[in-house]
């Protein structure tokens, strides 16, 4: 799905939010292995998991012809900063649903970037009818944690020991969803 661009102004900076099209893939594919290597709060150590530009440019073009998949960047000076993305199901039973997840580049934390990402991520789920977001967060992002809440989600289960950190030490992942309004 394509939505329209938007433009945010906090503190001082400036940027797009808008849908992901192939010719972002290249930055896309570097920013996700820089981003990986910025925080434990991602699922993924630097590299792993690897998606090349080919790799990008199809998840786009799928993203985008699929009425419950949305692709999104955010996008400051014409440097991609972050993206988001929300994924359907094919299957019936969960036709209702869709999971998101989101990275921003450390350096533009605190700029609203990853609440606008998702703002704008719920706004299309409601008006396409979509019952459901879930997403999955790190038990010590406590910031992410409060903004998901302050955004309608509720602590759904808590998935114990679920990720060994750099430090040797297992972590929970909490599950999170929010039913549309």
């Amino acid at each position: 799905m394509i939505i329209d661009q938007r433009t945010f102004t906090v503190k001082g900076i400036h940027y797009n939010i808008r849908s992901a099209i192939t010719k972002d893939a290249m930055a896309l594919s570097e920013l996700r292995v820089q981003i990986d290597g910025e925080t434990e709060n991602l699922d993924r150590e630097p590299g792993e998991a690897f998606i090349d530009e080919i790799g990008f440019q199809q998840l786009i073009l799928s993203d985008s012809e699929k009425l419950r998949n949305l692709f999104l960047i955010a996008v400051v000076n014409n440097q991609i900063v972050g993206f988001s993305r929300c994924e359907g199901h094919s299957l019936a039973r969960f036709a209702h649903k869709v999971e998101f997840g989101v990275c921003v580049l450390q350096d533009y934390w605190g700029y609203g970037i990853g609440k606008n990402l998702l703002a704008e991520s719920i706004a299309w789920a409601d008006a396409n009818g979509i019952q459901k977001i879930t997403l999955n967060v790190l038990e010590t992002n406590d910031k992410a944690i409060t903004l998901y809440q302050k955004l309608g989600f509720e602590i759904e289960g808590i998935l114990k020991n679920d990720k060994c950190l750099s430090d040797g030490k297992f972590y929970n992942t909490i599950m999170m969803g929010r039913f549309m309004d």
